[in-house]
């Protein structure tokens, strides 16, 4: 009798300890919020003030959050309706990653690209723009072109603050010397938002061309996902087998305005660590503004 005691008190704590398990790891860690992504960090967009961080200066791998500088880097020297025409770089593919299907000779305006970049995450218009943009400076072929994005990428990276950071391609396709820190994103998405080109854009659930439909991969934005946010505003997934789940999202209530980096969490985690995220700072300015005076 008291075994079958022992053996169901057991149960009854394993049951506990699984459904409880955020709550338990915030006691022990006193932390106001549980992360499972490896890095993360929420800001105050309008401010740029830090509210949450873990792990915010470890180096890890960005994956295609990394098109958010890409599409910085672009608009400094481009204009939204300018026509590009699509060219050999189409087929420096990868088996298994993320295009829009862009095929040769095709003509796209770079906002176009860009919303391919952001929305469906294509990594064949990263590199279409890369090597469109490097070719206003120099005629180059194809690797050229894109070593040379890389260098403007990481120029404009310093510029922005994000200095523990190195980019060697336009798409966040995984290379060991491709890495950057939640801190760094964070940075780097605060400036992308202030482009109304690109907040337009991330902001979108679909965006059409004559030729493409793309479909923004960010849950938070779309009413049918279990993960939708009513408050989000964008702004950019990214996935590889080395760097994991990552999420960059921002969200605004009010004149309040958040944004919140996660990586290398999991498939569905990535979503919920991000709403955590935004809830927290959301409920930390409420709990603020009803403690004035």
């Amino acid at each position: 009798m008291k075994s079958k005691s022992i053996f169901l008190i057991i149960i009854l704590l394993t049951i506990i300890t699984f459904y409880k398990k955020d709550q338990i790891i915030m006691a022990f860690t006193h932390s106001p919020v549980y992360i499972s992504g490896e890095a993360a960090v929420l800001m105050d967009e309008n401010t740029g003030k830090i509210i949450f961080s873990k792990n915010e200066n470890e180096k890890l791998y960005p994956a295609s959050t990394t098109k958010l500088l890409t599409a910085l880097v672009v608009l400094d020297k481009s204009t939204p309706n300018e026509k590009v025409k699509i060219g050999k770089e189409v087929y420096l593919q990868t088996e298994g990653e993320a295009r829009a299907g862009l095929f040769e000779g095709q003509v796209q305006t770079v906002e176009e690209l860009i919303a391919a970049m952001l929305l469906q995450s294509g990594n064949d218009a990263a590199r279409s723009l890369a090597v469109y943009m490097a070719n206003q400076d120099k005629k180059m072929n194809e690797l050229e072109a894109i070593q040379y994005f890389a260098d403007l990428m990481n120029k404009k990276a310093k510029e922005i603050g994000a200095i523990h950071s190195n980019f060697v391609n336009p798409h966040g396709l995984h290379d060991e010397k491709h890495f950057s820190t939640a801190y760094d994103i964070a940075l780097i998405a605060k400036e992308a938002n202030r482009n109304k080109v690109i907040s337009k854009l991330v902001s979108k659930q679909f965006f059409s061309t004559r030729t493409h439909t793309y479909q923004n991969r960010n849950q938070l934005l779309n009413p049918n996902s279990h993960y939708f946010y009513q408050d989000a505003t964008g702004l950019k997934t990214g996935f590889t087998d080395q760097a994991g789940y990552c999420l960059v999202s921002s969200a605004k209530r009010g004149n309040q305005k958040l944004i919140a980096v996660v990586l290398h969490s999991g498939k569905e985690s990535r979503w919920t660590d991000s709403i955590s995220l935004l809830n927290y700072g959301f409920q930390q300015n409420k709990e603020n503004t009803l403690a004035l005076p």
